[in-house]
């Protein structure tokens, strides 16, 4: 924040550690409750809280009219995350969802040329984001589904799903057929060679740790998503766009960006160029947006509560299907 030049003024914790940590991490109050920051004079807020938790912040932080940004997916369930897309239609604050991926310079680059139309039409999307060994913290809130709403599908599938959708400006997605599975994090001898937090074992561990699935478009568009805290495969963090005149991989870990086209110019032949942009802070980026947002009174255009609806859509959609052991259908939203 102090980057984008914004004044840090305090922090939220029902945790009295957490609290003086970040006091003197960031030399500034942090109190128990949202009612002594808002009495301490702030413009807007930022929700890094457990999913299960973000509805009470944002809605009140909507009724007393401060500006929000929301850490994805929007909500634990489709149920909250209608709650609050409804809710900050009904503000007059500002609400962003944390969907930091949308502001890396190759993701700009892929969807300025999918607007010039140098895709034509895209037809498919693969996304990925696969991790060798990356469950984070068995027994911490990630691991348990009152607090999370679910595993690797709403902890980085998230990600994958979001990016998918807006490559493809968001269409209406119809069908999913999908499956999560647990064979990883619910064992004895998970084996792993490092993990973010504390390892606790499985008996906390009752969510999701790898999930599949196919989406079909109202328009005749395709995803095909694969997301894992665990396999034993390579970990693969790569996008592909297939498009009616050319198409692109975007591994999103590296950044690195490829246009895939075929031309005819003296002889037939393919053409593959490797697109180079400067490194960018996604984060600060984003909450860029949301200071320039705070400051001028403008909406922004992208990382919506609605766009963020479209995606805990999917991810309920997925959940379903995974359940009923078929694939289901999706209401639109206004419907």
């Amino acid at each position: 924040m102090a980057d984008v030049d914004a004044e840090l003024v305090g922090g939220v914790d029902i945790n009295a550690t957490a609290r003086k940590e970040f006091e003197t991490t960031f030399e500034c109050s942090a109190y128990e409750n949202l009612n002594q920051l808002v009495d301490a004079g702030i413009d807007g807020i930022i929700i890094t809280t457990p999913n299960s938790f973000h509805e009470e912040y944002a809605t009140q932080a909507f009724e007393v009219g401060l500006d929000v940004l929301i850490e994805k997916p929007l909500a634990h369930t489709l149920e909250s995350a209608e709650r609050i897309s409804a809710a900050a239609s009904d503000a007059s604050s500002i609400c962003m969802v944390g969907f930091k991926n949308r502001f890396l310079p190759p993701v700009e680059v892929i969807n300025g040329y999918a607007r010039e139309g140098k895709f034509g039409d895209i037809t498919h999307v693969e996304a990925n984001y696969v991790r060798r060994r990356g469950i984070p913290g068995r027994g911490s809130w990630f691991t348990q589904r009152e607090s999370s709403g679910g595993g690797s599908l709403i902890d980085i599938g998230v990600h994958a799903i979001d990016l998918a959708l807006y490559f493809l400006d968001f269409p209406d997605v119809e069908e999913v057929l999908g499956r999560t599975r647990s064979q990883f994090g619910d064992r004895e001898d998970y084996t792993y060679l490092g993990m973010w937090g504390e390892d606790v074992g499985p008996s906390e561990f009752d969510v999701d740790d790898s999930t599949t699935a196919l989406l079909t478009c109202a328009d005749g568009q395709t995803i095909a998503f694969e997301c894992a805290w665990a396999a034993d495969r390579e970990p693969t963090d790569e996008f592909v766009l297939q498009g009616t005149e050319a198409g692109a991989t975007f591994d999103r870990g590296s950044e690195e960006l490829t246009i895939h086209e075929a031309r005819s110019v003296g002889a037939p032949h393919f053409v593959n160029t490797e697109i180079e942009t400067k490194e960018v802070n996604p984060i600060a980026a984003e909450q860029r947006t949301l200071v320039e947002s705070i400051r001028t009174g403008q909406e922004p255009e992208r990382n919506t509560p609605e766009q963020a609806l479209a995606v805990q859509q999917i991810l309920d959609a997925i959940q379903r299907s995974s359940e009923a052991g078929r694939a289901v259908e999706i209401q639109q939203i206004g419907e």
